[in-house]
């Protein structure tokens, strides 16, 4: 079930989710240099730590995105219980 067929994501929210994203892969290969140069565990773990709240940061912009456009679009189409199965669907999936 998908609220709207169409994707819709304004430029500048793409732009912040690759921001993101590009964060997190810095942050990625650095927790892979940090494995090849046998660093202790404390600091590879808090790279990790930082690489899975840039991954929950670009979440949370997308939930955002999704609430104010996909959801919000289609609640004024008249089709809110199809919308609140489907946040119910994504609360579940996202908070795994």
């Amino acid at each position: 079930m998908r609220v709207l067929d169409e994707t819709f994501v304004p430029d500048e929210r793409k732009a912040e989710i690759r921001k993101r994203l590009a964060r997190l892969k810095g942050q990625i290969e650095g927790v892979e240099r940090m494995l090849e140069q046998n660093r202790p565990c404390a600091e590879i773990l808090t790279q990790i730590s930082a690489a899975q709240e840039a991954l929950r940061g670009a979440g949370r912009v997308m939930v955002r995105n999704y609430l104010e456009r996909c959801a919000t679009t289609a609640i004024k189409e008249g089709r809110g219980q199809e919308v609140y199965d489907e946040v119910m669907d994504l609360v579940f999936k996202v908070t795994r």
